[in-house]
């Protein structure tokens, strides 16, 4: 079966099988925002289900710039022997394991009372949950370096913690997403205005950590197919990206789509009734594929071993899988032994789209937490109660880490006072 046949990457390094757990937003981390032990049990159940390669949540390159307030953040070698168990669990069972590396940009909650940055200062436009959002400052030129430093030293750091590789987040509206955008970057200087300007900052960024990583370590790239909004970044955008990123060495190109304004990712844009419209992105990159000169992997919706078939048949990589996952870990196990499970969660047919997004990451959220503690997942929870459960949750959180920042702050007041 294709599907699970080996697949070699350009730098020779070979993943088991052809599907992937692509990213979900944990949000596990211990009270240093290293990998907790929910976490690592987590990636202990993936790695006993036999995907080929297995793709971390959101792992923070600044500890002031956060998707949420319990994320896992690497900036130095402080916890790296938490981070090295991680890889090796993750590991373990013969999996590629790759640590995604990102940063928010704008799409960073105001509750965490950090100061936003963005490549221009444009607000989220969320409706009544706009405010949620700051208003962001413009990004300087030493805050565009500094970002840039960090990709690098995340990925130095993954790397040395015993993961096969990293994926660098261009992808759903975060910092590198919002640079390629036209309608989040109004600059008049060389990172904005045209798509070469604009995709400046990713092309640096992948040149980069290309060079300062080994040959045998992954770089991967998370990439639109669109954001799915009048006058952004456009799928003719992400084909002249791959075009660029072609001749740099990157192993492999998840294609994805949409943003915090427009969750395309999280299936708005199908009604799951048919096998193309549960593979979401499959036509985008089929089309990506004719001047792609590297391994493509496609995310959204996938849940049925039939679907993830139809994507490598199509000619792409890899079938990335993730709300499936979370609710059936074995699922890749179970598609190899001949089984055709395909989970799924209820559709959330809310009249508020932007709550009903919200409400099914908590749904997603929960199935994880429940994994994490060893337990079966449950999938009909009740969105309400999720979502209930997910913001309580979240208030903790959120001031556990406003003590863990401002902490910070006062150890380097302290330290250069010393010096």
């Amino acid at each position: 079966m294709k599907l699970f046949t080996a697949l070699t990457l350009p730098n020779g390094a070979v993943v088991p099988n052809r599907i992937a757990k692509a990213a979900m937003e944990e949000n596990m981390a211990d009270a240093d925002h290293a990998p907790s032990d929910a976490l690592l049990q987590l990636y202990q159940a993936w790695a006993e289900g036999g995907a080929g390669l297995i793709l971390t949540g959101n792992v923070m390159v600044d500890h002031r710039a956060m998707t949420g307030p319990n994320g896992v953040v690497l900036e130095n070698d402080q916890h790296q022997e938490r981070f090295r168990r991680w890889a090796q669990i993750a590991r373990s069972h013969g999996a590629h394991v790759w640590m995604q590396i990102n940063h928010p940009g704008r799409q960073m909650p105001a509750a965490l009372g950090q100061t936003t940055l963005a490549p221009s200062a444009v607000a989220m436009d969320l409706g009544s949950f706009s405010k949620q959002f700051p208003m962001p400052k413009e990004m300087s030129e030493d805050d565009i370096a500094e970002v840039k430093q960090r990709f690098i030293q995340a990925a130095l750091l993954a790397e040395r913690s015993g993961f096969n590789g990293v994926e660098i987040h261009a992808a759903h509206g975060y910092l590198l997403s919002q640079f390629l955008s036209p309608l989040a970057n109004r600059r008049q200087d060389r990172w904005g205005g045209s798509l070469e300007n604009r995709a400046r900052l990713l092309i640096e960024i992948v040149k980069s950590v290309r060079a300062a990583v080994s040959p045998q370590f992954a770089v991967a790239v998370k990439l639109n197919s669109a954001d799915f909004q009048r006058g952004g970044f456009s799928h003719d955008d992400a084909k002249r990206v791959v075009e660029m990123l072609n001749p740099l060495g990157v192993d492999l190109i998840e294609l994805s789509g949409g943003s915090y304004e427009a969750p395309a990712m999280q299936g708005q844009a199908r009604d799951g009734r048919t096998l193309a419209r549960e593979a979401y992105f499959l036509e985008f990159a089929k089309d990506v594929a004719a001047v792609a000169k590297m391994p493509l992997m496609v995310t959204g919706g996938i849940r049925r071993r039939a679907v993830a078939e139809q994507v490598v048949d199509n000619g792409i990589a890899m079938a990335g899988v993730a709300t499936a996952l979370a609710i059936d870990p074995s699922l890749p196990r179970d598609w190899k032994e001949g089984k055709s499970n395909a989970p799924a969660l209820n559709p959330i047919e809310w009249k508020n789209k932007t709550l009903a997004s919200v409400a099914n990451m908590a749904v997603v959220k929960f199935q994880l937490g429940r994994l994490s503690k060893g337990r079966a997942t449950h999938p009909k929870v009740s969105p309400v109660r999720a979502l209930l459960l997910q913001q309580v949750a979240t208030a903790l959180q959120t001031k556990r880490y406003r003590r863990w920042a401002a902490q910070r702050v006062s150890a380097t007041r302290v330290a250069a006072v010393a010096s």
